[in-house]
């Protein structure tokens, strides 16, 4: 199982990016994958999911409004499209999903400036 974030970067406070997680070595489409991240200093946090057909979602009250998760499941990859980004989005992105054990990407940085 591989899971591979992109799309991270530094942005000003009201900007947007789009993370991606290219995944492989699993049925994708069987599978409920989501989003955490990690700010400095502090735990790791669930931040949204998303069920394996893509019709049901979850978000963090922190990012609900703001963020969309959305999956293609014809290129076994999952995404992310932050809006109205604020400083305290800041940190590292990871995909997850749980395949017998919980697996995890790399992570990828976002930077939020005020």
């Amino acid at each position: 199982v591989q899971l591979v974030e992109s799309g991270g970067g530094l942005v000003q406070a009201g900007g947007s990016l789009r993370l991606s997680c290219a995944t492989s070595g699993f049925t994708f489409d069987d599978y409920t994958i989501g989003w955490f991240r990690q700010a400095p200093g502090k735990e790791r946090e669930a931040v949204s999911c998303i069920s394996s057909s893509g019709g049901s979602a979850n978000y963090s009250d922190s990012v609900k409004d703001r963020f969309t998760i959305s999956r293609l499941n014809a290129k076994n990859t999952m995404y992310l499209q932050m809006d109205s980004l604020k400083p305290e989005d800041t940190g590292v992105y990871y995909c997850n999903t749980y395949y017998g054990r919980d697996f995890w990407g790399q992570g990828t940085q976002v930077t939020v400036s005020s």
